[in-house]
């Protein structure tokens, strides 16, 4: 097993514990360790992709209620990386001041947050890129943050379509200026593409 691949699994294979959940910027805990923030449209399934990353069943809560999240959730991974849990955004059933807020709260967030590495933002596979998945690609190329495109639910594609989705998804990313190129294609339930992922951010972890 080389060097990186020890790495990843003494990572991934150590302890998650949740630090903190806030609902405004001034109440985030200070960190000195690289931070990852996962954000996607509500009901992306970024609670289940979080859950498989890090082996655990019930680390992000799962709820099949869109915009359940509703406040930055920091979670400490083997005590080298932070992984952060961004409210959902796109889910039209909050009200505007609600939505707006939490508007407020991701891009102060991704404007301030002096640790943050890169951001993991989630496309659903099934819906490819959506008006509000290119807002938030905008808003992270203003912010100079860089992402990773992931797509999820791709056990439910058929080969042909996985293709598509994929051609398309390029396509926009590669006019992206903070878009990372290649895309990670995702399945939580199929434990599909979760390697993959893992190396790409413990390679954050170790700096």
């Amino acid at each position: 097993m080389s060097e990186d691949a020890a790495f990843t699994r003494k990572l991934f294979s150590g302890p998650c514990e949740f630090i903190a959940g806030a609902a405004e910027l001034d109440a985030l805990p200070a960190s000195q360790l690289p931070e990852v923030a996962f954000v996607g449209r509500s009901n992306v399934g970024k609670s289940s992709l979080i859950n498989a990353l890090t082996g655990r069943t019930s680390l992000a809560r799962v709820s099949r209620t869109p915009g359940r999240t509703r406040q930055i959730n920091l979670f400490r991974l083997g005590g080298a990386l932070v992984l952060a849990d961004l409210p959902g955004y796109g889910f039209a059933r909050v009200s505007k001041a609600e939505a707006a807020h939490w508007n407020a709260l991701i891009t102060g967030y991704l404007h301030t947050r002096k640790t943050l590495r890169r951001v993991i933002l989630l496309l659903d596979a099934r819906r490819g890129i959506m008006t509000s998945d290119e807002k938030a690609m905008r808003l992270l190329d203003d912010a100079a943050v860089s992402y990773q495109l992931v797509l999820t639910k791709t056990d439910a594609l058929k080969s042909a379509e996985m293709r598509s989705v994929m051609e398309n998804v390029a396509e926009i990313a590669a006019v992206r200026p903070a878009a990372l190129a290649g895309i990670v294609a995702t399945s939580a339930r199929a434990s599909l593409g979760i390697p993959e992922l893992r190396q790409s951010l413990a390679e954050l972890a170790a700096g």
